[in-house]
């Protein structure tokens, strides 16, 4: 009993952690916005992103079910009218890359 007690402790200290990871990512990339690095912005991003997809993970949520979610998201946007969609197709270009990387 004390070892399952264990591991769910483990498991929540992840999950807290990972969201305090996702929080100091997103701040990060906002100073590389300011700075305006190219490269620092790349970085802050693909943090954010893999700090969510493994919160997602944790959260009981597989990496191809949050692709499916994404995928949704986006057309949605689309649909919707979303103004990174009106004003530069942002949504669909997204889209047909998550499409063609299949």
């Amino acid at each position: 009993m004390f070892s399952h007690e264990t591991d769910i402790l483990r498991k929540l200290r992840l999950i807290e952690g990972l969201k305090a990871e996702l929080v100091l990512s997103v701040g990060k990339m906002f100073q590389a916005v300011a700075l305006n690095s190219e490269k620092a912005i790349g970085e802050g991003l693909a943090a954010v992103v893999v700090v969510c997809y493994c919160l997602g993970k944790r959260l009981g949520i597989d990496f191809a079910a949050l692709d499916t979610v994404i995928i949704k998201e986006l057309a949605d946007g689309s649909r919707n009218g979303h103004e990174a969609e009106k004003w530069f197709g942002d949504y669909s270009e997204l889209r047909r890359y998550f499409r063609d990387k299949r």
